[in-house]
């Protein structure tokens, strides 16, 4: 099973639906939470090349924010990577 990093925070009405979408898909997720540093956008934009939240990381590859893993998961590529 591939490795899932979710960043999030606290505000974030996508990363509940993030969460959601991969509790319901039965993908086990490491939620890192980022609300706490005052600098998480740039520490994101390093990360994962993008500075919004959630961001998701698949085996160390950013696959981007929730519009992202819900178009992987209509096409079936989710499952896939995840696999």
């Amino acid at each position: 099973m591939a490795r899932i990093e979710l960043y999030t925070t606290a505000w974030c009405g996508y990363c509940v639906r993030a969460k959601s979408l991969l509790e319901q898909r039965g993908l086990p997720f490491e939620e890192i939470r980022v609300d706490s540093d005052p600098h998480f956008r740039t520490r994101l934009q390093e990360l994962t090349g993008g500075w919004t939240v959630p961001q998701i990381v698949v085996d160390g590859e950013p696959i981007g924010g929730y519009v992202e893993l819900v178009a992987l998961d209509r096409t079936g590529d989710l499952a896939r990577l995840a696999a």
